[in-house]
């Protein structure tokens, strides 16, 4: 009997739980049921998108597609027929020609830069470019052959993938033979026509110790560098000699020949870019950042080459230059030894070498630049000396009757 009423009594203080217990479970799974049915904005139901996700078809990515993303990736090699980096300028017969076909139906152009054919196929199968700009052996019948003809023969051709006729089509239709002298023609401007400038006496006054109207603000900002301000002036008569209107067919601007991408990274406004002192101080600041990049070079003078180097060739090519120098036994840290494979950097056994990383770059500009600052910094040492010139009064040239087409009375 006591049994029975302990059971009771038992019965009667838990039933309210396993009522509220029995609730819970019930709101519990009409939320879960009202989760599983609620869709996304993207139109996926909620709780369901990593059961099974539809992979994206890359390969059906058509000539609509891309002008609708706005960008044509090409795949292609490194080299000075295909690609490479000069002053921030894409240069190569193939990239200026795949350019001209990306301005045509109105986007932009990538490079996505591979180490060989196979790599340039792999990567176009698998969705990673849209064309190979590289004149290709026609012996993949999974690709369509277009576009650009290496001859008359189109024994080799651009290639795109198999399926994306639409793009072939208009790759068609927009090349013609004569299309290939006109882009070479235009490259052969471009290398020869460097600098637009006026041209002034590399020293107003040798006996003044006077080397340009602008040696105040050299003197002024030679401190952000880091540097003798007469080694920055040797610098801004090798890029402008002088000119503050100077002006470069890739764009490069002023005293000290800025980039417009790089002024706006610098912080300088492109309506001053060819304004003396901003254009001077954002050069200063370059030149610091650039320094950075070799922090890992002990010796100050040593790093100075580099650093110039940099300047004109692009910093990943002379560090690509030091890897070389490295693996074939030399001092990667010495620019002597360096200045070797900058030069060697226009040859395919080395730009193609596994340690590059960003290809082929006119390593002969690069190296004879560095050698004219060394030897102009030299002259300037010998007669130029701090205190010629103060911010208040900026000497003026003026024509000169023989020799120095300008001097300074």
């Amino acid at each position: 009997m006591a049994k029975i009423i302990v059971d009771m009594h038992s019965r009667s203080v838990f039933q309210p739980i396993s009522v509220a217990v029995f609730c819970l479970i019930l709101l519990l799974g009409s939320c879960q049921k009202s989760q599983r049915t609620e869709v996304t904005p993207f139109g996926t139901t909620v709780g369901e998108e990593s059961v099974a996700e539809t992979p994206v078809a890359t390969n059906d990515f058509t000539l609509s597609d891309i002008m609708a993303n706005g960008e044509l990736i090409m795949l292609t090699l490194s080299g000075p027929e295909t690609y490479y980096d000069y002053h921030g300028r894409g240069m190569g017969t193939q990239f200026l020609l795949c350019e001209n076909f990306a301005h045509s139906i109105g986007v932009s152009l990538r490079v996505e830069l591979c180490q060989d054919t196979v790599e340039m196929v792999r990567k176009l199968k698998n969705g990673e470019g849209d064309i190979i700009a590289f004149p290709l052996e026609k012996n993949d019948s999974n690709l369509i052959y277009c576009g650009y003809s290496k001859d008359s023969l189109n024994s080799e051709q651009w290639a795109v993938r198999e399926g994306n006729t639409e793009l072939a089509d208009t790759l068609n239709r927009w090349f013609r033979p004569e299309l290939l002298a006109e882009i070479k023609k235009e490259e052969t401007l471009m290398a020869t026509n460097t600098v637009k400038r006026k041209v002034y006496s590399p020293m107003l006054s040798r006996s003044g110790g006077v080397i340009s109207r602008f040696d105040a603000l050299f003197q002024k900002y030679a401190a952000t560098a880091r540097w003798d301000w007469r080694l920055l002036a040797a610098q801004c008569y090798q890029e402008s000699a002088f000119d503050p209107k100077a002006r470069s067919w890739v764009g490069a601007c002023g005293l000290m020949q800025i980039m417009p991408a790089t002024a706006t990274d610098l912080g300088l406004a492109h309506a001053q870019i060819y304004e003396p002192e901003p254009n001077i101080a954002a050069a200063a600041k370059y030149i610091r950042q650039l320094t950075e990049h070799f922090h890992d070079i002990a010796d100050s003078n040593e790093r100075r080459y580099f650093v110039l180097a940099a300047y004109n060739g692009g910093w990943f090519h002379i560090r690509d230059a030091m890897a070389l120098a490295q693996k074939h036994g030399k001092n990667p840290h010495r620019w002597n030894d360096v200045a070797e494979f900058v030069l060697a950097l226009s040859k395919p056994e080395y730009y193609r070498d596994p340690v590059v990383k960003r290809g082929y770059m006119r390593g002969s500009e690069t190296y004879n630049y560095v050698a004219s600052i060394r030897n102009r910094y030299a002259q300037y040492r010998g007669f130029a000396r701090p205190g010629n010139s103060d911010l208040g009064t900026v000497a003026t040239p003026h024509r000169a009757k023989r020799k120095n087409k300008y001097k300074v009375n």
